[in-house]
C-alpha cells in the first residue's frame, strides 16, 4: 500500500502518519506540505525519521502535483481549518477558497490521473448554522462544571437530536466560508469519483485534539485551553451566557486509522454510504466550563484567570456534537480514546513544551 497524505506536517496529518507507520511498517508513506502553518516545521524531522518521503508541495498549484509519484490512496488532511478564516482579517476569502477548494480540485485531478482512491477529511462545520443557533437549550450539570444541552421537549430539525447531528442534518448556507469550501469539496469529490470511477470516502470529523496540536483557539480549543492553563495565560469565555457552557465533542486523529483500514479494503463499487460522521459524540464531549474544572485540577498552581465576554463572534454555536452512530452501524467504528485521555495526553505534552503556544504561532 502506498499512501499520499496532504498537509502531513499539520497536527492531523502528522499524528495519522505516525499511527499508520506504527500499525503498518510495510506501507509506503508519501507526505506533502507547504509549511504555511505556524509550527508545522516541528513535525518535519520526526516524520523523516520514520521513513516518510516528504515533499514540499503547495496543493493550490496544479503544476506542483504533476511530478508526484503515483499512490494507491490520497488522504486529504490539508486545509485552513479555522471557521473564522476569510473574515478574521488574517486571511482573505480568496486565499481560503484557493487552499480549501482549488486544492481539492487539484488533488482530484491527481486521483483521476493515477486511478487513486480519495479520502476527504471534512468537518462538522459543513452543517447549517441557523438550526443550531435557534436550538432550544438549557444549562445542566456536567462533570465539574455546567454545560448546555438541548431541551428534549422541542421539535428538532431533521437530522438533529439530543445525541447530536446526523449526516441527514442540513448543509445549506450559512455554514461559514470555511464550511462552504468543505461542502463544495465533498460534492466535487463524489462527482469526480462517480465520473472517473475511483473510490471516494467523505469523513466528517468532529473537533480534533491531542498532543502536538498547535495552540490556536479557533483551530484546537482543547489544546489551546490546556496549554494556556499550563503556561498561566489568561483565557476568556466568549459568547452566549459568557460562562463557558458551550459544548464540543473530541476526537483523537489516531482513531481514524481503524476506519481508514476498512475503507481502503472496501470494493470500489461498494454501495456503502460515502459520507459518515467521525467524532467522539456525546460521550466524548466537554463544555469549556468542564474543561476549565479539569485544568484547575490538573494544574492546581496555574495563575490563569478566566474572564467573560457574552458577545458571540461570527459563526459561534452553543452546542455542536456530531452523532457517529452511522459509522458504527456501517463500519463497526467508534472512538477509542476518551476525552479525558486526550486531555491528559495534551497536558503531558504541555509539561514537556512549556512555551508551545508562542512557538506554534511563530
Amino acid at each position: 500500500m502506498k499512501l499520499l497524505i496532504t498537509g502531513i506536517c499539520g497536527f492531523v496529518g502528522s499524528t495519522l502518519a505516525k499511527a499508520i507507520r506504527a500499525a503498518h511498517p510495510d506501507w509506503t508513506l508519501v507526505g506533502i506540505d507547504n509549511f504555511s502553518r505556524a509550527g508545522s516545521w516541528f513535525n518535519k524531522q520526526p516524520l523523516l525519521d520514520l521513513g516518510v518521503e516528504l515533499i514540499v508541495v503547495d496543493i493550490r498549484s496544479a503544476a506542483d502535483l504533476e511530478t508526484l509519484p503515483a499512490c494507491d490512496w490520497v488522504i486529504d488532511a490539508a486545509a485552513n481549518p479555522s471557521v473564522l478564516a476569510g473574515v478574521d482579517g488574517k486571511t482573505s476569502s480568496r486565499q481560503l477558497i484557493e487552499h480549501n477548494l482549488q486544492g481539492t480540485i487539484n488533488l482530484l485531478e491527481y486521483c483521476k490521473r493515477h486511478r487513486a482512491g480519495f479520502v476527504l477529511l471534512s468537518t462538522s462545520r459543513v452543517y447549517s448554522i441557523p438550526g443550531l443557533v435557534d436550538l432550544e437549550i438549557e444549562v445542566v450539570a456536567g462533570e465539574g462544571g455546567a454545560r448546555f444541552a438541548p431541551r428534549n421537549d422541542q421539535q428538532f430539525p431533521v437530522g438533529l437530536s439530543s445525541e447530536g447531528l446526523s449526516e441527514d442534518y442540513s448543509t445549506l448556507p450559512p455554514v461559514s466560508l470555511y464550511g462552504s469550501t468543505k461542502v463544495a469539496s465533498e460534492h466535487l469529490a463524489l462527482e469526480y469519483g462517480a465520473t472517473f470511477d475511483f473510490p471516494v470516502w467523505i469523513n466528517r470529523c468532529g473537533v480534533m485534539a491531542g498532543a502536538g496540536q498547535f495552540g490556536h483557539p479557533a483551530q484546537g480549543i482543547f489544546a489551546f485551553w490546556i496549554h494556556s492553563f499550563r503556561e498561566g495565560r489568561p483565557l476568556k469565555y466568549i459568547g452566549f451566557d459568557g460562562l463557558g457552557h458551550q459544548v464540543r465533542d473530541c476526537l483523537h486523529p489516531a482513531d481514524l486509522l481503524a476506519l481508514l483500514e476498512k475503507q481502503f479494503a472496501e470494493a470500489p463499487d461498494s454501495r456503502q454510504s460515502r459520507i459518515v460522521n467521525i467524532a467522539g459524540g456525546l460521550g466524548q464531549s466537554m463544555s469549556l466550563a468542564e474543561l476549565t474544572a479539569w485544568c484547575q485540577t490538573r494544574f492546581p498552581d496555574s495563575t490563569t484567570k478566566v474572564t467573560s465576554d457574552p458577545n458571540p463572534r461570527a459563526y459561534d454555536i452553543p452546542w455542536m456534537i456530531l452523532d457517529p452512530t452511522k459509522a458504527g452501524a456501517i463500519w463497526d467504528w467508534k472512538p477509542r480514546t476518551s476525552v479525558h485521555a486526550v486531555c491528559e495526553e495534551i497536558a503531558t505534552f504541555a509539561g514537556d513544551h512549556p512555551d508551545w503556544i508562542a512557538l506554534s504561532r511563530t
